[in-house]
């Protein structure tokens, strides 16, 4: 039968007439110049309008306001940014009342518990994304306080990649799919993110964190959260002072290896929320300290940086962080949608004793969260739904509207009214009425940045020269695998130009591995985010010391290593396994707080050598050893043979031993770890000691190689096993 399908050749040819179709509807930007949405165009598309070069954002910049509207509604109906994402609920504390510096009643009443919902997120992927990319995490916190619903809407790492909210846009924008074929997703290896960040030198300070291990982060529940900008406290009398807020993990910070994290992604994408929900549903409630950071106002313009800059942290050795309260996370939501996903996070809800500083990224996120909500959750009532409401009364004469779900009554919805009797009444400031902090303006209206942001690289040094030998590595391969997938040659050049103005030795490891030279000098302009009448600087402009050479805060080297709880332990185990000490060692890891699970060759049970059945938590077949955070293998002698003989036990040792993981085994099982790829490169004196170094223990006494093994655990991981013991796994 004849049909009227085309040739091969003729289906490859272009349908002339739709492309003829199409073409007063296509724009190509090469050799135009920028303008906005309605033709004008665009002599300053790099800062934002402000009340003089430090001063407040002004909300008449219509072109800060077209373009980040545009950017708030390009994607419906998830979030465009942070749109994978995690909550639960739970409680804050304030230790002590915090008068003297913040009215704040949340921050003053120990004797109440403030509910709280967190949300932890990805930034760049999509609702469908992994868990596991490199990338930062959101750390976003509402509070439902007394006076109002207060939202600490931050991020795991300190700084940002921008200064200014008019780039925000640019920036995810290069970090998205590229927008000719949408790849990749949920990475910021290709050549947009890296071409962006090449030419705008005040990211390279948040790369340093975002190519270090805080981009794998273990576990939400292992991650520090900071609210990144700088915020005011204003205590009852009025006065005033900077305040930087900090979540730390009483658990530690804990990353996983980007191999294990590769690994993860592809076979359980939702690692991180299974973990967070686990925990809670187990009742290893999640537990962080809020910290702050208190600058007096007279110390503004103390310090080597600008408090206002978003890109710059304040080095704990220059301001301690006092930690001021306990959040613990105690209850999973009972609809993922309902609560996770309609939740709405908002940088402006603040309360009383709270307020903002002139920060152009904060200043921005004031006008964008809003904008971004109407989209997402269909109006202006999204406050009305049950996730978002504060548990205070809401009156106000903002009725109607699309969902609309209070039955407000009476005939006035305005003010000042007689009808009403003037009802609702504003609150005077000793009522608890929000009063701005009445901060001093006297400047001209420019489109500008104050030379006080343009150092970019100090505090990118202070980083990488704060990172242990282990951390300094893992900077390096992320480096080398990122720009590795960047398609131009002339970006990947650029960007080794970056890395020699924070360190040579870095930019020269990466560049070995890029098989490229490092410049003599960057490349010029080295700053591209200058108006269109701007002159550009050389890189001298942008090069500044800092007093400070490292920052000990800044390592995840000197965590907390004192707990192995909620850590999960694989048990290697088989038929005819020794129970007295399976259970021995099984009895003191779960009485240190850890997850022990079994795992066998057959799911179900095993029988041991006294005939006993032992559970088996899963085969060996639907497990893999990035799920845990260390490995002991039973003793018993048909145990031991059946483990030995396995090849996804030995695949599995190695591969728990190539990301760093603690190993124990029972002397009878010693068999099984020669037998390993790693067993065979171990050192002939198979001391104690240097077997503890290098996290692997053995031995015949159960109680006491299990007091190692905790030990070993606690440490988290062997880093300095990597480059050496490097196995194919």
């Amino acid at each position: 039968m004849k049909t009227n399908k085309p040739s091969d050749k003729e289906s490859k040819q272009p349908d002339n007439a739709k492309i003829q179709n199409l073409d007063p509807h296509i724009a190509d930007a090469t050799g135009e110049l920028l303008t906005t949405n309605h033709g004008l165009r665009i002599n300053d598309d790099q800062n934002s309008l402000k009340a003089g070069e430090r001063g407040a954002t002004l909300l008449e910049d219509f072109i800060l306001r077209e373009k980040i509207t545009h950017f708030d509604h390009e994607r419906i109906p998830e979030r465009i940014v942070h749109a994978r994402g995690s909550g639960a609920h739970g409680v804050f504390k304030v230790y002590k009342p915090m008068g003297d510096l913040t009215k704040a009643q949340f921050l003053n009443d120990t004797s109440i518990e403030t509910p709280v919902f967190v949300r932890f997120s990805t930034v760049a992927g999509s609702r469908g994304s992994t868990d596991l990319a490199r990338d930062v995490r959101g750390f976003a916190v509402k509070f439902y306080t007394q006076e109002g619903n207060f939202d600490l809407v931050g991020n795991n790492m300190p700084v940002f990649f921008i200064q200014d909210s008019i780039k925000f846009p640019d920036l995810i924008h290069a970090v998205k799919p590229e927008p000719d074929n949408e790849i990749p997703q949920a990475a910021s290896a290709h050549d947009t993110f890296w071409d962006f960040i090449s030419i705008m030198p005040e990211s390279a300070h948040m790369v340093m964190w975002a190519m270090s291990d805080r981009a794998l982060p273990r576990s939400y529940r292992m991650m520090e959260g900071f609210g990144v900008h700088t915020f005011r406290f204003v205590n009852a009398e009025g006065v005033s002072n900077f305040v930087k807020f900090h979540w730390k993990p009483l658990l530690g910070v804990h990353a996983v290896a980007w191999d294990e994290a590769q690994k993860i992604s592809g076979k359980d994408p939702d690692f991180h929320r299974r973990d967070l929900w686990d925990a809670i549903e187990n009742g290893d409630f999640p537990e962080w300290e809020l910290g702050v950071q208190i600058v007096p106002e007279e110390d503004e313009f103390k310090y080597e940086f600008d408090l206002l800059d978003p890109t710059k942290i304040i080095p704990e050795e220059l301001v301690p962080v006092q930690r001021i309260g306990k959040m613990t996370l105690n209850r999973n939501p009972d609809n993922f949608f309902a609560e996770t996903e309609q939740v709405a996070f908002h940088v402006g809800h603040i309360v009383p004793g709270i307020d903002f500083t002139n920060d152009p990224l904060l200043q921005g996120r004031l006008f964008s969260y809003t904008d971004t909500q109407l989209l997402r959750l269909g109006g202006p009532n999204f406050h009305e739904i049950p996730i978002n409401r504060p548990i205070v009364p809401v009156h106000n004469n903002q009725r109607d509207g699309h969902m609309r779900q209070t039955i407000n009554r009476g005939k006035s919805s305005y003010n000042p009214n007689t009808l009403g009797n003037g009802y609702p009444l504003q609150a005077k400031a000793s009522e608890g009425g929000f009063t701005t902090y009445p901060e001093r303006i006297d400047a001209r209206k420019v489109r500008a940045r104050s030379k006080s942001f343009f150092d970019h690289f100090s505090q990118a040094k202070l980083f990488f020269n704060s990172q242990s030998d282990p951390e300094k590595n893992h900077i390096v391969d992320a480096l080398s695998f990122e720009l590795g997938k960047v398609n131009f040659p002339e970006i990947r050049e650029r960007m080794l130009g970056i890395l020699g103005l924070i360190d040579k030795d870095l930019a020269g490891q990466v560049a070995f591995a890029l098989r490229l030279p490092v410049p003599k000098s960057p490349q010029q302009p080295l700053n591209h985010s200058i108006p269109a009448d701007g002159d550009p600087a050389d890189f001298e402009s942008f090069i500044f010391e800092s007093s400070l050479t490292s920052s000990a805060a800044l390592s995840m080297a000197n965590t907390p290593k004192d707990s192995i709880k909620t850590r999960k332990i694989a048990f290697l185990a088989a038929d005819g396994v020794d129970a007295t000490s399976l259970q021995t060692v099984k009895a003191a890891l779960e009485g240190a707080g850890a997850v022990v699970e079994i795992l066998a060759p057959r799911h179900n049970y095993i029988v041991a050598e006294n005939d006993e059945k032992i559970p088996v938590t899963h085969s060996l077949l639907t497990v893999a050893s990035v799920f845990y955070d260390a490995v002991y293998v039973a003793g018993g002698t048909n145990s031991v043979a059946t483990i030995e003989a396995d090849a996804d036990a030995i695949h599995f040792l190695n591969e728990a031993f190539r990301h760093c993981k603690a190993i124990a085994a029972d002397a009878s099982a010693m068999q099984v770890l020669e037998a390993t790829y790693f067993g065979k490169k171990l050192p002939a004196d198979f001391s104690d000691k240097s077997i503890l170094s290098e996290g692997l223990i053995v031995s015949d006494d159960a109680a006491g190689l299990a007091d190692k093994f905790i030990l070993a655990i606690a440490q988290h991981r062997f880093w300095e096993r990597e480059k050496p013991r490097k196995v194919p796994a």
